[in-house]
Parts: structure tokens; sequence; C-alpha cells
């Protein structure tokens, strides 16, 4: 079988290759230059790429990098950008996935006469039982598991990928990277967003492309209780920089109204929520939808606690909580998995 494998420079893609090559696959690396600008963190730099090289000459393959940077810009950057300046908090590396590796690149791999497109995700596919459908399940490192930034993935997708490193625990891909002699055996992890430099940061990205305004903080009563300098950095949820109130307690953010240039905050018992909205059009299915009134189990961040709820369908998806939960912020993606095998992703959408 012909494969190409995006090869991000770490360890995860790395052993994915080698897999594959012991296989006896006909195996080509590829790499994506995504980032135009500097970049010294995630995926996009220039050591990144360096290393998929290196490791694809180690393993005797082929390797192409192919140049992504515009759709990059126009998929994510941009959309990044506008989110904040709206007040919402947006996951770069879920729109990453949709629309590019797993929509651009899979289709060059297509056209390009191969069979697969394979990554280092830590997700599985399997096929349900009798049956043509395939399913999206965690991988199998909990601690590692990637389903929740891939939860946007359909029945075509998943017919054309493979995860070779999702039956595997990270200790066991360093083991087998070890065993090959992979100059990425040790590399750490990638943690932060690849296009956002360490030095810089999010204040520092965001400030060059978009103004950032001060505003007033109050608490839930409306009483006076500070400010911030960007209301566009501040996010639902938030505790970092919120200080304490009156009684002492830590405060967190309950809403942000950028247009009116005003954070509220309130105490952990006024932050909960018992619900989120989901916006109809974002919603994706890994097969079938659920139905109204069904029980899933909901995951609203990449390494969050999955927590039990019930969809309910109107103009939008609401799924609610059966226990009360630190709020959503408004642009984060929520998947759903399904309530009797909470290993399966059912689908996701991004909160209202």
């Amino acid at each position: 079988m012909r494969v190409l494998v995006a090869m991000s420079g770490g360890v995860d893609s790395s052993v994915a290759a080698a897999l594959l090559v012991e296989q006896g696959h006909d195996v080509v690396g590829a790499t994506l230059k995504l980032w135009g600008g500097d970049s010294d963190s995630g995926c996009c730099s220039v050591a990144d790429v360096e290393d998929a090289r290196r490791v694809a000459q180690q393993l005797g393959i082929d390797h192409h990098v192919f140049n992504l940077t515009e759709e990059f810009d126009h998929h994510v950057v941009a959309p990044y950008v506008a989110e904040h300046a709206r007040g919402r908090t947006p996951n770069p590396c879920i729109e990453c996935n949709r629309s590019l590796k797993f929509d651009r690149l899979l289709g060059r791999a297509e056209r390009l006469g191969f069979d697969r497109l394979a990554t280092g995700h830590h997700a599985r596919v399997a096929r349900c039982d009798g049956t043509a459908h395939l399913q999206l399940r965690r991988g199998a490192d909990p601690l590692k598991d990637q389903s929740y930034v891939l939860s946007m993935l359909g029945q075509d997708a998943l017919a054309r990928v493979l995860f070779p490193v999702g039956e595997m625990t990270k200790a066991v891909v360093r083991e087998q990277a070890h065993r090959l002699g992979l100059r990425t055996a040790a590399k750490p992890d990638s943690q932060d967003v690849c296009f956002i430099g360490s030095a810089e940061g999010r204040e520092g990205f965001l400030s060059g492309r978009v103004e950032l305004h001060r505003a007033d903080v109050v608490d839930t009563d409306g009483r006076p209780a500070g400010s911030v300098d960007a209301v566009e950095l501040v996010t639902v949820g938030q505790r970092r920089g919120m200080g304490h109130g009156g009684d002492g307690r830590r405060r967190y953010v309950t809403h942000v109204d950028v247009a009116s240039r005003r954070v509220t905050v309130g105490s952990a018992d006024e932050v909960v929520r018992s619900s989120v909205v989901l916006a109809r059009h974002s919603l994706t299915w890994v097969d079938r939808p659920l139905a109204a009134g069904a029980r899933s189990v909901a995951q609203v961040s990449a390494h969050g606690r999955p927590v039990p709820c019930t969809v309910e369908l109107g103009d939008d998806l609401v799924v609610r909580f059966d226990d009360p939960q630190r709020p959503v912020a408004p642009g984060q993606t929520v998947a759903l998995y399904d309530a009797l095998d909470p290993d399966v992703v059912v689908g996701a959408g991004i909160a209202a």
C-alpha cells in the first residue's frame, strides 16, 4: 500500500513512518510548511522540518515539503485573530486539522496516487462489528489521547487515514524510536500554538494584527472590580489576573463583552454552567447524528475530564451536563462521545 506520512518532526510521526516501513508499505514522508513568520514553538519551526527530513533519510524514504502557508493563513491564522477580536476563544489546532491536514493534505495524497494518509496522532480507527461503518476511538494512552482534536472527522476521511501509533502508549513510542535510533526519540512534545513565538506570546502576536482595548471589570452585580488592558485576550472561565472578591474568594470570568469593553467576574459558584450551546452550523458527526434526548459524554478541551450529559435539539444543539461545570468559552470545541462506550467519538460542535 502506498502511504503518505505527515511528518511534523516529532517522535510520534517519526515512529508512525518507521512502523509503516517495517510493515512493507511504500512510504513517502511529507512535512507541511504552514507558517511563513518566525516560530520557535509548536510544529512549524525550521528545526522541525529539518528533523522530519533527517528521519526520512534515516528510514530511506523520500521526503517532500508542501507549502500551504496561504491556506494556513486563510483558514487558521486569520480566523484566530478575528475570533479574538470578537471576544471568542478559538482552537487553531482543530482548525488546522479540519482544513489543512485532513482536507488539503488528504486531497493531495489522493491526487498523487497514495492509498492512505498516515499521521502520528494518538487515536484509533476501528470498524463497527458486521458493518462498513468506521469508528473514531480514543488512543490507547489516556494521557496522550488526541481524539478530541480529530473529533470533526467523518466516514470519508476515516476510510483514508491511518494512525499507526494509536495502539501504543507514549512510552512505547519512545522505546521504538530509541530502538530504531531515530533522532527524534527524546524530542519533547510540542505544546504551544505553532505560529506564536515564545517571546511575543499571544498578546504580542495579536497586538500586531488587531487593536487591543482596555476594559472595565465588574462583578455579577455590576460593581466595579478593576480593569484589564486587553479585553480581546480575556477568556470565559479565566481565573488568572482576576484577583479575589471582597469575601477573599477567587474570581473567574463569567462573561466577556468586547463591544461595551466590559468583563464580568464572579465566584466559583457563580461561574459554573449546567449547559453549553453548540452552533448548528458547526456540528459534525463521525457517522450518525445523536437524536434529541440522547445520552452522551462531553469533553470540552484536549485533555479535559469527560463528563456525562444529555443533548437537546432545537435551533442549535444544547449539551446539558449532569452536574454543573466550569463554563466553555465561546469558540471552543466540544467533542461528544458514546454514552455506552466513551472511547468512541460521536461528533463535535463549537460553543456559540
